[in-house]
């Protein structure tokens, strides 16, 4: 490692010319990323899909719709009104694009009041629609007291796009700064703070490049515009804190080419355990088969080789450009009383170890309460900010057109298959069968099919209606719900889609025999496809993190319980972060108003912040061993490494707390719990368990913190 450092920054003038050329190249594609970027990323090959793929080739239902939702003010005439949707519809009748255009005269029940609603439909899927949805906005035009909006699926896809990279550039106008700050802070120099930021720049702009080959292979989602950036930056920060602090410290003494020597043997070698800790973490998201799982996964993997590769080949040969102009700038003067500060908090700490390690406990086990309340949710129409226009319609239309009771939320779709033409009397006979069983179940409110659809039980009654009925009535109502060997029956549940009960209803209706084919779907089924997969692939993922974590961390600092106390220490934090993310958003404390926990904040808060509070615990204990290599005395090598590494985790912490709580102030929900979520984690490992826990325990099992399998390490080796 110290023979590529010297070698780096002896051609570093080549190093950062083909940096250079890679920014250049990358930055072009990343430019281009935002647009192949589409979906909330909740894709799951399941039954759901099947059954929609069903309704939609053989039932004729739309792949996606638009939803035009049309609004006058009291003081409004009903004429104008109706004045308005007609101009409206006749400049839509140019709109090519759809394949339907059904206008609030179509059907009944379609205006109530103040308010109507007409619907686009279209044979694309919705993430496909930015250009219609852009098209379509041109043509919509208010008038005094009168107004048109958009929504739908295809819309709030759209606007969850635009509001993350809104969100993205707010987090860094907020964060950027105060980052350089903390660097400022830690260095005392504008070329010093300034280094980290630009590794973070390159880091980000290399991986977006780089994501957007992977969009010909692969669906990639909307929140890979914000997951990389919050990785990538807090990620480099971190390993350029390291590297710089650790390359000034040894330029004291050393000449610039040995100083970026000894930093790529001794920080390179934290940080390569470091990133690999962090790019296994991810890579238990790759067993979760759901779009957003594998992006992150993808995303995130991808800006840790990145980030590690910038770090030990681009930094070095920057700081072998800058030479001794690393400390020019400098703003702040820096002194040894932090060091001494540090000094007498870890002797503090080691003195009342026992004392130490039960107030930190019982601060993270506090913490856990409020976890066994957290419910789950998958992100929806309320991920995005309350004033978005398609949200404000969508929750208009729902009100006004929708009974409470018969939502598209509490909706099952049941497509019922039989041998045969599904209207003769023996199928006819089985279905009513399943109807009947459907409709004595507790938690079913209603069940629509075409026997409901015509008023209709008795079979006799219903086989001499299609014979005699009005064929002009009947031939909409059968097309609804009957084609050829399959009917589709609509089941209304009792409880909300988001419920763990309305999950486990169709789980165990999926599993029934029903004496016909039967296939799911519906939101409620979807949900359920989702959480199963996330419940039952999830405990791969997390054993491959803690197996992968335990042998890499016994490899690096050749032991078997400061791995061992790394993960359990880390779990428990994790588990506290969680219980404050519930307390804070889901019991609505500290301002928030109470909302569901998104789905993806305990999977990915866990996988990000396992991997990257072992930063941490390696830039710690690298320390402490190197002293303790030295010494052979486990108290002064923990307080040594303590001192010296307790001013650069904290700062990078701060950095990490800033860049990502910095997304608390976004609006897109299930972003800013996931910023709020890993800003908490950092804070508790860096406070509690790094600076508290991890030296109390240290302390209190002394030398045994270095036993590995009876192997003597090196310096009691040669005592």
């Amino acid at each position: 490692m110290e023979k590529l450092g010297v070698y780096i920054s002896r051609h570093y003038k080549w190093v950062l010319i083909v940096w250079v050329l890679a920014i250049i190249m990358f930055g072009f594609f990343a430019i281009k990323l935002p647009a192949v970027l589409s979906g909330n990323g909740f894709e799951f090959n399941g039954e759901y899909n099947q059954t929609r793929k069903i309704l939609e080739d053989e039932f004729g239902q739309a792949k996606s719709s638009i939803i035009l939702v049309f609004e006058k003010e009291t003081s409004v005439s009903d004429e104008k009104f109706i004045e308005f949707i007609e101009s409206t519809i006749k400049r839509l009748r140019n709109f090519v694009d759809a394949k339907q255009v059904i206008t609030p005269f179509d059907r009944e029940g379609m205006i109530k009041g103040n308010y109507a609603y007409g619907l686009l439909t279209f044979d694309k899927k919705s993430e496909n629609l930015g250009n219609e949805i852009s098209d379509l906005g041109g043509l919509l035009e208010s008038d005094k007291g009168l107004k048109v909006t958009m929504t739908g699926e295809p819309v709030i896809v759209k606007d969850l796009n635009t509001a993350s990279q809104k969100d993205l550039a707010k987090a860094e106008m907020i964060g950027m700064p105060i980052a350089l700050l903390i660097l400022i802070l830690a260095f005392g120099g504008l070329v010093a703070a300034s280094l980290p930021l630009i590794i973070g720049v390159v880091s980000i702009l290399a991986t977006m490049g780089v994501v957007y080959f992977f969009s010909y292979s692969a669906d990639l989602t909307i929140f890979i515009l914000n997951i990389v950036p919050m990785i990538g930056l807090a990620l480099s920060i971190d390993f350029a804190l390291l590297f710089i602090n650790r390359y000034k410290e040894e330029l004291r003494s050393k000449s610039i080419e040995e100083a970026i020597g000894i930093s790529v043997a001794t920080a390179g070698r934290s940080i390569i355990f470091s990133g690999l800790c962090v790019f296994l973490g991810l890579s238990g998201l790759w067993f979760i088969q759901i779009d957003i799982f594998q992006n992150v996964a993808l995303g995130g993997m991808t800006v840790v080789l990145v980030s590690v590769l910038c770090a030990l080949t681009f930094l070095p040969a920057f700081l072998a450009f800058l030479g001794p102009r690393i400390n020019k700038f400098s703003v702040l003067r820096i002194s040894d009383k932090g060091t001494s500060a540090w000094h007498a908090f870890a002797k503090f700490v080691m003195k009342r170890p026992v004392l130490m390690a039960v107030l930190a406990l019982a601060i993270l086990l506090a913490g856990l309460v409020p976890v066994r309340e957290m419910t789950l949710t998958i992100p929806g129409t309320d991920s995005l900010p309350p004033e978005y226009p398609s949200r404000v319609a969508m929750e208009k239309f729902q009100d006004h057109f929708f009974e409470k009771e018969k939502r598209n939320d509490k909706k099952v779709s049941i497509i019922l298959e039989t041998n045969g033409d599904v209207l003769d009397k023996a199928n006819l006979e089985k279905i009513n069968r399943v109807i009947e069983r459907l409709e004595k179940d507790s938690l079913v409110y209603s069940v629509d099919s075409v026997f409901s659809a015509l008023g209709v039980r008795d079979l006799d009654q219903f086989a001499q209606l299609l014979s005699f009925g009005d064929k002009a009535q009947l031939t909409p109502l059968l097309g609804h719900f009957v084609r050829e060997d399959k009917m589709l029956v609509e089941v209304y549940l009792k409880t909300g889609g988001h419920t763990a009960k309305a999950r486990d209803w169709v789980r165990k209706w999926s599993e029934k025999d029903l004496g016909v084919n039967a296939s799911f779907g519906g939101s409620i089924k979807f949900e359920q496809e989702i959480f199963d997969e996330i419940i039952d692939k999830a405990p791969y993922g997390l054993l491959l993190i803690m197996i992968s974590t335990l042998v890499i961390l016994m490899v690096a600092f050749r032991s078997i319980l400061i791995p061992l106390k790394a993960i359990l220490m880390n779990a428990l934090s994790l588990g506290c972060t969680f219980g404050i993310v519930v307390w804070i958003f889901q019991e609505g404390h500290l301002g928030m108003e109470p909302v569901n926990i998104g789905l993806i904040l305990p999977v990915f808060v866990f996988t990000l912040v396992f991997g990257l509070s072992m930063d941490y615990e390696v830039f710690l204990i690298s320390r402490i061993q190197e002293f303790y290599l030295q010494s052979g005395n486990n108290t002064e090598a923990t307080i040594s490494g303590l001192t010296y590494t307790s001013k650069i985790i904290t700062s990078a912490a701060a950095i990490m707390i800033v860049v990502t709580g910095a997304f608390a102030f976004t609006g897109v929900m299930p972003i800013k719990q996931l910023g709020v979520g890993i800003a908490i984690a950092i804070f508790i490992d860096a406070t509690i368990v790094r600076m508290v826990l991890v030296p109390s325990l240290m302390k209190l099992l002394g030398d045994w913190n270095w036993w590995f399998f009876g192997l003597k390490n090196k310096h009691t080796a040669e005592h």
